[in-house]
């Protein structure tokens, strides 16, 4: 496990997956991420690369021939390396290996780098092409909050609000993990979404091109809550596990296969293609309070 830390905030990665443990205030004495109790979902933070979301029929193919990966990709499961760390910064780097080139034919670095910054957590991913012939992929971040946050406050008493009036609709999951071909109206010009364990019945909501930037988690019944910001992601995913105690919100550079897909990686929707030599990064940041 590593650590870094700031005045206001201690924060702690595990090399594995370069996956995101814990969110710590100091002047508060709070903790703000779910804590992984594998009865509901054993995870915290994974990262999603080189896909995000479920393949149709988990396969791609690419030059016509065809490819196998599990749902968001192998970077949550693969060991990172620390490239430098500071004391209020670190960057974990994963580089094409034999095992990532039978299942992704393509070379890359990934860095993924958390920098803390007058109390401002930043998450940072950095994707790097060596080689001459175009990459593509996708990326994204899954942080689960633990909901409640505050002593005598329930799930219920949380809501996440947009930063803009927001008409977009969910795209619905269908059972397969694919996503169906016909949206459904949800937030209808409003800002605010109240959490309910009821809301992810059918798993995670998706959104694509909301106007807004940012999300808060909040509460009228309590101070504590979190504002994320996330500029440059064109889709969004909101999800908890049955039952359990969080919401994750998902900032994504890619979504899964429709239900419709050709399977196609270079038609693939929400696919990045970057260039020989070419350089892509995204960064979401997180405030708490």
């Amino acid at each position: 496990m590593f650590i870094i830390e700031d005045q206001q905030l201690r924060i702690s990665i595990h090399p594995k997956g370069a996956e995101l443990q814990s969110i710590f205030h100091k002047g508060l004495q709070t903790g703000y991420m779910w804590s992984g109790d594998p009865a509901f979902w054993g995870k915290h933070s994974p990262l999603l690369f080189p896909i995000v979301g479920t393949l149709k029929e988990n396969t791609y193919y690419y030059n016509g021939k065809p490819y196998q990966l599990s749902r968001h990709g192998f970077a949550r499961d693969r060991e990172f390396s620390v490239e430098r760390q500071t004391a209020d910064a670190i960057t974990f780097l994963l580089r094409t290996d034999e095992a990532t080139l039978k299942v992704f034919p393509f070379a890359f670095e990934l860095r993924v780098s958390y920098r803390i910054s007058a109390g401002t957590l930043t998450t940072t991913f950095d994707v790097t092409n060596p080689d001459k012939t175009p990459l593509y992929f996708s990326v994204g971040g899954h942080p689960a909050f633990k909901v409640p946050l505050a002593p005598g406050t329930a799930y219920t008493d949380y809501f996440l609000e947009f930063d803009q009036t927001e008409q977009a609709p969910r795209w619905p999951i269908a059972k397969d993990g694919l996503i169906e071909t016909e949206p459904q109206p949800l937030l209808n010009g409003a800002r605010r979404l109240p959490l309910t364990k009821e809301l992810f019945a059918r798993d995670a909501l998706v959104f694509k091109g909301l106007r807004s930037t940012s999300v808060m988690l909040g509460s009228a019944k309590t101070q504590r809550g979190l504002t994320m910001q996330f500029p440059g992601f064109p889709f969004l995913g909101i999800w908890a596990a049955p039952g359990a105690d969080f919401v994750c919100i998902e900032p994504w550079c890619g979504i899964a296969d429709s239900v419709d897909s050709n399977q196609q990686l270079t038609e693939k929707e929400g696919i990045n293609r970057l260039e020989g030599g070419g350089r892509f990064e995204r960064s979401w940041t997180l405030n708490v309070f």
